[in-house]
């Protein structure tokens, strides 16, 4: 008797447990994170203009108020930077691309500037920062793959 009333106990704590690990992802707080890198530049890295664009970074607002983006930055592994210069707010749910090359910036697309790639095809790490320089996600790949990487 003792020994399945013990049995019982654990089956009851091992589904307890379980529980409060399945609903832990659903109470983590929302971010504000990449969602997307496209590290390769489809078709050959010419260093056009338009190459050094189809490279690109996604960041999301996964918060439910308006962000003020202003100083935040991206950075690549070897310390190339991107900075948010300016007031830029970013809604809930939505997303800004952040390209490699020159272009007129927009509410939904930034341009680094950039007349070089930044991010490396075989292997990488992005990282998202907020002014003061807190780590607010990061993104790595480790091999060339598909020539992006969903984050």
């Amino acid at each position: 008797m003792m020994r399945r009333f013990a049995m019982l106990t654990v089956t009851a704590l091992v589904a307890g447990t379980s529980s409060l690990v399945a609903s832990t992802p659903a109470d983590a707080a929302p971010v504000v994170q990449f969602t997307r890198i496209q590290y390769d530049s489809p078709g050959r890295d010419t260093g056009t203009n338009r190459s050094l664009n189809g490279e690109y970074v996604q960041v999301r607002n996964g918060t439910h108020r308006t962000v003020n983006l202003y100083r935040w930055y991206v950075q690549s592994a070897r310390g190339e930077v991107y900075r948010f210069r300016s007031n830029f707010y970013l809604r809930p749910g939505r997303t800004v691309t952040i390209r490699t090359g020159r272009g007129d910036n927009t509410d939904t697309t930034r341009y680094w500037g950039r007349t070089l790639h930044v991010w490396n095809n075989t292997r990488d790490r992005a990282y998202l920062r907020s002014p003061s320089g807190a780590l607010m996600h990061s993104c790595r790949w480790t091999s060339m793959g598909r020539g992006y990487k969903y984050c």
